[in-house]
């Protein structure tokens, strides 16, 4: 289904899929007399809720995305992600707000698999991406969010003419107030929407003053590092810091390193330990191999109590719904094991 928001009928949209229906549904929402949509948060930081937000928020935070890329009224995007999250919703409302052709296409590992036109504007999870790159080069603007990029998936990004970005973002500030370039050049930091400040409290996490989209202050637990007024770099979460010994160890440093060397999905954790506080394992996803292994070996840490304590395989680590790691189900797991 192809949704024209330059001529939009809702009563016409002949919805065959219960993904088509839910976008009617939202629709039907969104000319309602009401302000207000209703959004479900991940669950990925905490327990999952629904909670109002305004539309003319949502407007402004669309308004921002199609601002940056230079969309224009006529182009095409494509919808992937599921609607009951910021992420899908807000795929709507720039279409809304941009007048875009929208493709519709059920959310799966393998979203643009039958897409043989090009797309002027995307957004996927780093799995869809991983699944898609054979037609990758058909989008001319790529937005990924739900989880951190892999360093191998950047990697496989060489030689396309696409126009890639990572996100930063969460559901209290509509989707992404932030993009950082993947390709064609690779950019160390997120730059900011314009009408976006940013500062650090004491911890040395993040605050966000978006007043477009969020008239609060937002307080994030995301340790950053502030190049000037409007470019951040991300470090990691300050609840996944793991004190080893009295070190802290930010996991997702690490784990970027590890991905420069393997395919598989890494997670380090941080496991109770009576003599140094906690201790650092490494979670792999998949089988043990030499290979593995041997990569791993000849990584060179930039400390010393960087380097594990421990490797353990596992199947499949477990994600929430939008797939991110989920660190705290798969603590319990490790733990039990």
């Amino acid at each position: 289904m192809v949704i024209d928001f330059n001529n939009l009928r809702i009563n016409n949209l002949d919805c065959k899929t219960d993904f088509e229906k839910k976008i009617k549904k939202f629709l039907e929402e969104w000319f309602s007399k009401g302000e207000t949509v209703k959004v479900q948060t991940s669950g990925s930081t905490g327990t999952p809720k629904v909670f109002e937000i305004e539309k003319n928020k949502m407007l402004n935070s669309a308004a921002m995305t199609c601002n940056f890329l230079e969309l224009k009224e006529g182009n095409t995007a494509l919808l992937c992600l599921p609607v009951e999250y910021i992420s899908g919703k807000m795929m709507i409302v720039r279409s809304l707000e941009r007048k875009l052709q929208l493709i519709i296409t059920d959310p799966s590992l393998k979203p643009i698999e039958n897409l043989e036109a090009e797309v002027d504007f995307c957004a996927m999870t780093p799995l869809q991406v991983e699944n898609s790159m054979d037609k990758l080069h058909l989008i001319k603007n790529l937005i990924i969010g739900g989880a951190s990029v892999s360093e191998s998936l950047k990697k496989r990004f060489s030689g396309l003419t696409t126009n890639i970005y990572e996100t930063y973002g969460m559901s209290e500030t509509l989707s992404h107030i932030a993009l950082k370039q993947l390709n064609p050049q690779a950019e160390e930091y997120f730059t900011a929407f314009d009408n976006v400040s940013i500062s650090k409290d004491d911890r040395g996490c993040l605050k966000i003053s978006a007043p477009s989209v969020n008239t609060e202050m937002l307080q994030t637990n995301d340790l950053v590092d502030i190049k000037d007024e409007n470019q951040f770099r991300f470090l990691g979460r300050i609840d996944n810091v793991i004190n080893s010994g009295g070190a802290k160890i930010f996991p997702e440093a690490l784990e970027a390193l590890i991905k420069k060397e393997i395919v598989n999905e890494v997670v380090f954790l941080g496991v109770k330990d009576e003599s140094l506080g906690q201790k650092l394992i490494l979670v792999i996803e998949g089988r043990e191999t030499d290979d593995i292994m041997k990569k791993i070996s000849e990584i060179q840490f930039e400390m010393r109590f960087h380097k594990p304590k421990e490797i353990i395989f596992i199947d499949k680590i477990p994600r929430t719904p939008n797939g991110k790691v989920n660190r705290k189900e798969l603590l319990d797991l490790i733990s039990i094991s």
